[in-house]
Order: structure tokens, then sequence, then C-alpha cells
């Protein structure tokens, strides 16, 4: 962990010192390594056989999740918006 926080340190103080420089290939840059991270992951994914065999469970539980967040959000913005409008008099 403290490798990570040195590594990152090292970064501040580059951008720092680069800051008045054109870095145009940097967003493009690290795009690139955002998607290869990501494959990796999938790859380690892949090859966990423990996580293959309860991929039905988690993709499962993820999807309760999902749908649980949405219809909580969906609820509390409905609350609001009637509560906005009742104290300004308004009809909802």
């Amino acid at each position: 962990m403290l490798i990570i926080v040195a590594i990152m340190f090292c970064g501040i103080a580059v951008g720092y010192l680069l800051r008045n420089h054109s870095l145009r290939l940097i967003p493009q840059a690290i795009i690139l390594l955002i998607w290869l991270l990501l494959f990796f992951l999938g790859v380690e994914v892949g090859e966990n056989p423990r996580i293959i065999a309860g991929l039905k469970d988690l993709g499962l539980e993820a999807v309760w999740l999902s749908v649980m967040g949405i219809v909580g959000s969906v609820l509390l913005a409905w609350a609001l918006w009637r509560y906005i409008h009742a104290k300004k008099g308004g009809k909802p």
C-alpha cells in the first residue's frame, strides 16, 4: 500500500513539474490503459473457477441490488418532488 501511495505522489510531482507543457496524449493513454486493465481483470476472473462457478449467484445479486437501487432512487425523487411542490403551494 505504501508503494502505491508513493507512486501516486511521484505522479503528482511529475504533473506539477510538467504543468506548463502541452500533454495532449495523456487522456488517450489513460483511456487505453483503463481498457487494458479491464481486459486483464476479465482474464483474471475468467481463469478463477470459484468465481465462474458462483457467477449465477453473483449475477442475480447484482440484478437485485441494481433494481432496488433504481426503485429507491425513483421513490425518493418522487417524494422530494412532492415535498418541494407542496412547500411552494403548487400542485404536484
